[in-house]
This record gives structure tokens, C-alpha cells and sequence, in this order.
């Protein structure tokens, strides 16, 4: 089984490539929550686990992070720009 970890720093907007964001600026969000991320994926279809503990090891306050099950047929950054995609459209 595979997991995908997302962390929220991947899809923030106010932080730089070499700060942990992996999708481009044009797709991120600010300030992206736990909450937000499984909801988008879980509408793209992929199972999911909320872990509210964890923190990045580039921050300081401990956001939490997503685990996605058995999304072994996308490649990571495909995964993270779809999300990111639908993050944006739960906002508006």
C-alpha cells in the first residue's frame, strides 16, 4: 500500500520553492488548512487520514499533514497541482 504525504506547505502561496511549496504560485493557495486538503481529496476520489500532530520539519507550528492511501497511479506533483486546484475551487 502506498501512502502520499501532503503537507499544507506544499500548497502555500506565501512561501517559496525553497520554504517546501511544490506547486506553482499560480495554482497554490495561502494559507491552506488539513481540513481543506482532505476535502479536496476526497472529491478528486483517493482515501484519506488527517494527522493534526505532525509537524513539517521546515516549521515551527505544527499545521498537521494529510496522508493519501493507494494513489499509486499518479505521479506526486500531479497529485499535489489537482488538489491544489480544488482547494482553490472550495474557496470560492
Amino acid at each position: 500500500m502506498v501512502e502520499n504525504v501532503i503537507w499544507p506547505a506544499y500548497l502555500d502561496a506565501s512561501l517559496s520553492r525553497n520554504e517546501g511549496r511544490r506547486v506553482p504560485r499560480t495554482v497554490a493557495v495561502p494559507e491552506p488548512t488539513v481540513d481543506e486538503i482532505a476535502s479536496a481529496a476526497g472529491q478528486v476520489g483517493y482515501d484519506v487520514a488527517i494527522e493534526r500532530e505532525k509537524t513539517y520539519p521546515r516549521e515551527y507550528e505544527s499545521r498537521g499533514r494529510v496522508l493519501i492511501k493507494d494513489a499509486d497511479d499518479d505521479g506526486k506533483s500531479d497529485l499535489l497541482q489537482a488538489i491544489a486546484a480544488y482547494v482553490s475551487a472550495l474557496r470560492e
